[in-house]
């Protein structure tokens, strides 16, 4: 075994099955992939630590124990189809390619786009589209969507986004409206109204774009 296939059994066995990740599926998703490869070169070493990594730009790739909570709550049916709104290096989109029929890649920078189709193509994924666009109008040519997944932490739901959410959708990001720690929330639709209830408290950095309204200076 390498010392990175070493790091993939030790981040399962002490990071996600200790923190009530229990979905085997979840647990086999991530034990496939190569996360180092979703990661610049120089955080190889620490692709596997249980924190979010710093890609540059505002941007992070989230921590493997709240990106596999969020997926488990999202429970995808390999029937659906899902929208990953910054899927940034991909590998949150990455792992949703073996839980659910397709899913679109929503990034809005070029760089990280370029980086994790890459990565895609080293894991043979077909299955994963990258989309560049801005993030906050999410992709109405596929709505709706079975499953929608915040690669970041975002002040609110964007209205559009939430209206690309089939019935019976689910919808997972944490929640940061103000200062203080994020709230992980799974959002269902049923019968056109769509109710939240919080899963578990992350530190998830926020999203550029999504950030309080508060926070803005003028």
């Amino acid at each position: 075994m390498s010392v990175y296939d070493i790091a993939r059994v030790n981040m399962i066995e002490s990071q996600l099955r200790p923190n009530k990740v229990t979905d085997e599926r979840i647990i086999e998703a991530f034990s496939r992939l190569r996360r180092e490869l979703f990661v610049p070169e120089h955080l190889r070493d620490v692709a596997y630590v249980d924190e979010d990594l710093p890609l540059g730009r505002g941007r992070y790739l989230m921590e493997p124990m709240v990106a596999a909570r969020l997926l488990q709550a999202l429970m995808p049916d390999r029937k659906e189809t899902a929208l990953v709104v910054g899927a940034g290096v991909g590998y949150e989109a990455a792992l949703l390619s073996s839980l659910a029929r397709s899913v679109i890649a929503l990034e809005e920078d070029e760089e990280l786009a370029r980086f994790g189709r890459a990565a895609l193509v080293d894991h043979r994924i077909a299955s994963v589209i990258y989309v560049e666009t801005p993030l906050a109008a999410g992709h109405r040519q596929r709505a709706p969507y079975d499953v929608i997944l915040f690669g970041g932490a975002i002040a609110e739901i964007p209205s559009e986004v939430a209206a690309q959410l089939a019935e019976g959708g689910r919808m997972a990001a944490v929640l940061r409206p103000g200062a203080g720690v994020g709230r992980a929330t799974l959002a269902t639709r049923t019968g056109g109204v769509l109710a939240q209830r919080v899963i578990f408290d992350a530190a998830t950095p926020l999203l550029p774009g999504f950030v309080p309204k508060s926070a803005f200076v003028f």
